[in-house]
């Protein structure tokens, strides 16, 4: 961030870290030469940019709109240096990833395999979180794409894609629901079931679904690591939920899957998102390009 004003990134770090003397410990400057900073940043804007609490420093209204606007020039002012430094976008770059888990198990893995056959040269990170923690880091600029689940519209971010994800019956393949066309939530009742914990949004249409049709189920088994759930599954004969994309080489594990017939269940969209008015630099936007021909290809027909 050396193109930003002293003031702008003294600011920005006071906003990550809520506290000015954290903020002088990671800048290595004087916690008196933070608060003049910010408290000329104030005069100029005209207004409050934190609320000054006892166990630190939160945005106020006008901070969390100039914190926005700081975080999407401090990633344009890093590419335009790489830029001046003659880096060539597509050779030597580092492409930041946010995404739920069931994405990252297989489907972004072969993804960025394939992308890096073609561009052998740029690098990935890949944090993997809830659907709402990818979402914020977006929003707050430390990765430049998410890759999760919504349940509807979000402030700060461009939906880059966005594709209503029904939710699948997940069973081993000689279960007796497999050979099904689809199955209803009462047909899952009689078998042991596999359940994401609460914090989903699956697990969130899920609960909605059956307390609209009157069913009481009782969970075998609640995990926040779908891996497990799939697992038990897989082993016990039971069944658990998921989306097109995050189980793909069936066949292999023995596994299958089947539509559940409920409209309220294809409520939730698998979504690419970026950072709302950022300009992408050029390898962010051509594996964006790319996953989203993955998705095509990937996508059950």
């Amino acid at each position: 961030m050396p193109l930003l004003p002293t003031s702008l990134r003294y600011f920005l770090e006071v906003a990550r870290t809520g506290s000015i003397s954290e903020a002088s410990e990671r800048l290595h400057v004087a916690t008196s030469a933070i608060s003049r900073q910010i408290a000329k940043l104030e005069q100029d804007v005209g207004a409050p940019l934190f609320e000054r609490r006892p166990r630190g420093m939160v945005l106020s209204e006008a901070g969390e709109i100039l914190a926005a606007y700081v975080r999407r020039s401090a990633l344009e002012a890093d590419q335009v240096l790489a830029d001046v430094h003659g880096i060539e976008a597509l050779h030597r770059s580092t492409v930041k990833l946010a995404s739920c888990e069931g994405f990252a198990r297989d489907f972004l893995p072969a993804a960025i395999t394939a992308f890096r056959e073609e561009y052998p040269g740029v690098r990935f990170r890949l944090n993997v979180t809830g659907p709402a923690a990818a979402t914020r880091q977006v929003i707050d600029g430390t990765a430049d794409l998410a890759v999760t689940y919504s349940l509807g519209p979000e402030g700060g971010i461009k939906v880059e894609y966005s594709q209503q994800q029904p939710i699948y019956a997940l069973m081993p393949d000689d279960h007796p629901l497999a050979r099904r066309e689809h199955v209803e939530l009462a047909d899952l009742l009689e078998y042991p079931l596999a359940l994401m914990d609460e914090g989903t949004t699956i697990r969130q249409l899920f609960d909605v679904c059956v307390a609209l049709e009157g069913l009481n189920f009782e969970p075998a088994l609640v995990s926040n690591y779908s891996g497990a759930l799939q697992s038990f599954a897989q082993l016990r004969g039971g069944v658990t939920l998921v989306g097109p994309l995050t189980v793909r080489r069936l066949g292999g594990d023995h596994l299958a899957i089947v539509p559940i017939r409920n409209p309220e269940l294809s409520r939730r969209s698998m979504q690419i998102q970026s950072m709302a008015r950022r300009a992408l630099p050029a390898a962010v936007r051509a594996f964006l390009a790319h996953l989203i021909e993955q998705i095509g290809d990937d996508l059950p027909r």
